[in-house]
């Protein structure tokens, strides 16, 4: 199974979640490998278990335990591992950079395994229009991948899901409520990160809803803050 995740952040929040299903037998006990900068980025939350959320503080501290250090999860260090998992007929499970399949080692697993119905690819994380990501999880059937220099196709057939709920964004709920309990109120709100419709689209609620000048810019767009 291959999850694509972006190295800082997702990647942790997925391990949390795999290491807990393997401790509690929901999960069989496969191997995970973790490959790009999810190590590194790892190696940043173990390091600092302090800035970490209060469960996981306190399970490091006063049970002497870190999940990020569970013997369940492996690190791909070179190209030499990789090929070596690649070519594996034992179940496993790879988390791997880019989180939108747009470079990165992820691409590599999805060339070798995406046409083996017995395989799966989870997403995780948003996919953003146009990414190799969106148009695998739309039902891409036939993938054409460019690899040192050659293009070539590729037969998609293992299985997509999507599992919910690992976003690290707040929702449009989340964000309306923000604004409501602003103090005190804002003059001017700009939305800058986020689809052009969605962002045009809470823009206008909020201009609506409290009465505050929103901007939703397009890309190069120049704004004067004064």
């Amino acid at each position: 199974m291959i999850v694509p995740v972006f190295a800082v952040g997702r990647s942790q929040e997925v391990m949390l979640a795999m290491e807990n299903l393997v401790r509690t037998a929901k999960l069989p006990d496969v191997k995970i490998y973790l490959d790009g900068m999810i190590w590194e980025a790892t190696a940043i939350h173990t390091a600092y278990p302090e800035f970490l959320n209060h469960r996981l503080r306190n399970k490091v501290y006063l049970k002497q335990e870190n999940p990020f250090l569970s013997e369940i999860f492996q690190r791909v260090d070179s190209m030499e591992t990789r090929e070596k998992i690649i070519n594996s007929v034992d179940p496993c499970v790879v988390l791997a950079t880019s989180g939108m399949m747009n470079g990165g080692p992820v691409m590599e697993y999805f060339k070798n395994w995406a046409s083996d119905e017995k395989n799966a690819i989870v997403f995780v994380g948003y996919q953003a229009e146009g990414t190799f990501g969106k148009r695998l999880q739309r039902g891409m059937d036939k993938a054409v991948i460019n690899d040192r220099g050659k293009t070539f196709s590729i037969e998609v057939n293992l299985e997509v899901q999507t599992a919910d709920g690992f976003s690290g964004h707040s929702d449009r709920l989340q964000l309306v409520r923000y604004v409501s309990r602003l103090q005190p109120r804002p003059k001017r709100i700009i939305l800058c990160h986020g689809e052009e419709s969605k962002t045009q689209d809470l823009a206008s609620s909020i201009y609506k809803k409290y009465n505050i000048e929103t901007r939703a810019p397009m890309n190069l767009e120049t704004i004067r803050l004064a």
